[in-house]
C-alpha cells in the first residue's frame, strides 16, 4: 500500500535491520526499541489488523512468531520474551504488526509503559539481527 512505512520495507524499499523474510512474514529490528533486540513482524501483504488475517494463514504467521520468541531467547540470552499486538488503537503504523520483546528479570518494564532505546549505530542493529537471525529454528513445529 503506497505510504505504508512497513509495506515500504516489506518491498526493500525502505532500509530496515532484516531478521527474516519468508512466505509467513518479514521480520526486522524496531527502530526504536524497548530494548536492543526488539523485533516486529508483518504479513507479506498490507493488513490492519488481526481480524484481518486470513485464518489459513494464522498457523505459519504465528509459527514464525514464536520462532522468533525462542531466537530471541536464544540469540541475546534473554531470559523471556514479551509477545504484543496493538489493533488499531495505538498502532503507530496501520499494518498488522507482531512486537517480540527481549525481557531479562529486573528489566524494569512495567505494564504497559515502554521506555523506548536507540541502537548505538547501524553495526550494534546488526549485530543483533544477525544474532537473533543465527538462533532461528528451522523446524515449524
Amino acid at each position: 500500500m503506497a505510504g505504508c512505512v512497513f509495506c515500504g520495507i516489506v518491498a526493500g524499499e525502505v532500509p530496515a535491520f532484516r531478521v527474516v523474510d519468508e512466505p509467513a512474514g518479514v521480520a526486522f529490528l524496531d527502530t526504536r526499541p524497548v530494548f536492543k533486540g526488539h523485533v516486529l513482524v508483518v504479513p507479506h501483504t498490507h493488513l490492519v489488523a488481526l481480524a484481518d488475517l486470513p485464518p489459513e494463514s494464522l498457523a505459519d504467521y504465528f509459527g514464525l512468531v514464536r520462532r522468533l520468541a525462542v531466537a530471541i531467547e536464544a540469540g541475546l540470552g534473554a531470559g523471556g520474551t514479551f509477545v504484543a499486538m496493538n489493533n488499531k488503537v495505538s498502532q503507530s503504523v496501520p499494518h498488522l504488526h507482531t512486537h517480540v520483546v527481549p525481557r531479562t528479570k529486573g528489566d524494569g518494564l512495567r505494564g504497559f509503559f515502554w521506555p523506548r532505546t536507540r541502537y548505538a549505530d547501524d553495526a550494534e542493529a546488526t549485530s543483533y539481527a544477525d544474532r537473533i537471525r543465527t538462533a532461528l529454528p528451522t523446524d515449524p513445529a
